[in-house]
């Protein structure tokens, strides 16, 4: 079973206007110790995905693992480390299919049910949310809250990945009820390498 560190750190491009911003930060993060980042970009333009999932693994390659959202096809050709998939997203199986057993894969899941459905597949780590309320997505699911952890972690022995709302202010409690790791985007963007040093003295 593989061991998911304690910070996810994630990379959305949408905060960034150019890949040199978006490389920049990603060292930042690396900095500040850092050791698992995925790199997300909901545009849709491949080809500037392309650009700067390659740019990432050029820079901070060699001392982070590398995770792509959603497409496996970028995963290879950018040689990143997994891929990471929601509900609406290639199924599990036919990513697994697509990256072989080498590298790692990530399931979105957003209650019990589809907990439990993800934790039937050959998914490497399971990740649950909003776990709070959070404005990284335009039409988020419903909150779990603390509880919605709790549970979650009953249902599953796979490392486990709390998203959704996460800061230097609630993680510990997110820990302490169960998750392995916390996802974080907005309380990351500020000082990058200040606040991942916070985030993982919080969660020692």
């Amino acid at each position: 079973m593989i061991s998911v560190p304690r910070l996810y750190a994630i990379v959305d491009a949408a905060y960034f206007s150019t890949t040199k911003d978006l490389s920049a930060f990603a060292q930042e993060l690396v900095a500040g110790g850092c050791t698992l980042l995925q790199y997300r970009n909901k545009s849709g333009n491949a080809r500037v995905m392309l650009e700067q999932a390659r740019e990432l693994k050029l820079r901070v390659g060699g001392t982070a693992r590398l995770i792509m959202d959603d497409r496996a096809d970028l995963c290879l050709i950018a040689e990143f480390d997994g891929v990471h998939v929601g509900q609406d997203d290639l199924s599990p199986q036919s990513v697994r299919a697509i990256i072989g057993e080498g590298r790692w894969l990530g399931i979105s899941t957003h209650n019990p049910e589809q907990m439990r459905e993800a934790d039937r597949t050959s998914a490497d780590y399971l990740a649950l949310g909003p776990v709070f309320s959070t404005a990284s997505k335009e039409q988020p699911d419903p909150v779990v809250g603390i509880e919605g952890v709790r549970q979650a972690r009953r249902l599953t022995r796979r490392p486990f990945v709390a998203i959704g709302g996460i800061t230097r202010r609630n993680a510990a409690s997110v820990i302490e009820s169960g998750a392995d790791s916390v996802a974080v985007i907005s309380d990351l963007l500020r000082e990058p390498r200040k606040s991942a040093e916070e985030f993982f003295r919080v969660l020692r």
